[in-house]
């Protein structure tokens, strides 16, 4: 497992790594809460939710839950957890950059993976 710090160190290192074009109008940025977070679909508490990108009153922000990546990734490797935060910050810069654009594509490929999540637990949904 890695540290609070240590998670916000990576994060800093893979957001650098990104074009700085990317995130224009993030004016909230990217915040690393101590928490976890279950998916709302979550049948039994083993969906988490790693990041979200949130637009409200106070702007446009990306939030990695480091409680959430620590429960699924546990007792692996500091390689593994650094690919996994780069693979959530990545998706979480997308939606913003999606929001931009006006495309909805990643929010169809998010709600085609809870589908299939819930199909997997034995629930049909239409």
């Amino acid at each position: 497992m890695i540290s609070y710090e240590e998670c916000g160190e990576m994060l800093d290192v893979i957001a650098d790594e990104l074009p700085i074009e990317l995130y224009r109008e993030l004016n909230g940025g990217i915040v690393l809460d101590s928490g976890y977070r279950y998916h709302p679909c979550s049948v039994d508490n083993d969906l988490y939710i790693l990041g979200v990108y949130i637009r409200d009153n106070l702007g446009k922000r990306i939030v990695i839950y480091y409680g959430s990546i620590v429960r699924v990734l546990k007792d692996k490797s500091k390689e593994e957890y650094f690919e996994h935060l780069k693979k959530t910050l990545r998706h979480e810069v997308l939606h913003h950059n999606e929001y931009l654009a006006g495309c909805n594509d990643l929010i169809f490929y998010d709600d085609r993976k809870i589908k299939e999540y819930l199909q997997s637990k034995g629930y049909n949904q239409k």
